[in-house]
């Protein structure tokens, strides 16, 4: 019979393929997943992953063993969540995924206001990372998402914009740009761009961190990252520079970063989007309380 520990450990790290995270999600250690999965491929008598220093994958008896458990375990999630909504009078719950600090002001008051018009349902806000933001859309780790434009993907509808911000350039404070009150589009074959690791498609890619500048200078590729904070560390250490809204200066100010705004770039947009298939009119009236709340305070957000 396996423990609970067991099953989330199991289950959380087949989707993250990532220990870190995985511990991260489910609030216990790194160690303290290791650990438990060890044992359960211990009890089950073979290894349902395999780990390098630079990967984890399932193996094709893991890959069978979360084919046969996922479905029972969603259900019964479904089937506790219900019945502990219907003892709380609580008709349904609503899970609002968000990326970044402003994103995440805007949700926790859209969601204020939304159970305040609509009692009996909940929103929760979440903060996702960057990384995994449309994969846990997918998944149904999160009902609705908040996410920076551009925004096309076939299986999820783009609701409307929420609010936009200025870009800026996060540059080392010891690089030779950090000197100048802004920079350019064209400046960005001064630096290496920072790359997100395999998060979202390549129109995005392509618009915060292009191969050429507007003027066909390439631009270098600098190293990978998977998170904010990992972001921001390589930029301090002089890894690399990225494009990001405005909010940074406000909400992620770091020794040894400076962010220099465009002079010539359009400004980032944040729009909520949920996928085709979710049909829950919950999503309208949410959508519908953010908008209020960011046409009061979110019309733009600025240095």
């Amino acid at each position: 019979m396996l423990e609970r520990l067991e099953l989330e450990a199991f289950l959380t790290l087949a989707e993250e393929l990532h220990f870190g995270r995985t511990a991260e999600r489910l609030h216990v250690t790194t160690a303290r997943i290791s650990q438990t999965i060890k044992k359960l491929e211990r009890q089950i008598g073979t290894p349902l992953f395999e780990r390098s220093s630079r990967h984890v994958g399932l193996t094709e008896a893991g890959r069978r063993l979360h084919d046969d458990l996922r479905p029972a375990y969603d259900q019964i999630e479904a089937g506790l969540k219900r019945a502990t909504n219907a003892a709380r009078g609580v008709r349904g719950v609503l899970r609002v995924g968000f990326l970044g600090a402003a994103a995440g002001q805007l949700m926790v008051q859209a969601a204020q206001l939304f159970e305040r018009r609509h009692p009996g349902w909940r929103a929760q806000p979440r903060e996702l990372q960057i990384v995994d933001g449309l994969r846990r859309l997918r998944a149904g780790d999160v009902d609705l998402l908040v996410v920076s434009l551009p925004h096309d993907e076939p299986d999820m509808v783009t609701g409307p914009v929420l609010f936009s911000e200025p870009r800026v350039l996060g540059v080392s404070s010891r690089h030779p740009l950090a000197r100048r009150d802004s920079v350019s589009l064209k400046d960005l074959s001064a630096v290496k761009m920072l790359q997100v690791a395999e998060a979202f498609p390549d129109y995005w890619r392509a618009d915060r961190t292009p191969d050429l500048t507007p003027d066909g200078d390439p631009v270098e590729p600098g190293p990978q990252f998977e998170t904010l904070q990992e972001a921001l560390a390589l930029i301090g250490a002089g890894e690399g520079a990225f494009v990001m809204g405005a909010q940074v200066s406000r909400f992620y100010a770091r020794p040894g970063v400076v962010y220099l705004p465009f002079s010539d770039a359009p400004p980032l947009e944040w729009a909520p989007t949920w996928l085709v298939t979710n049909t829950e009119p919950q999503i309208h009236t949410f959508n519908e309380a953010a908008q209020d709340v960011a046409a009061r305070v979110y019309l733009a957000i600025r240095h």
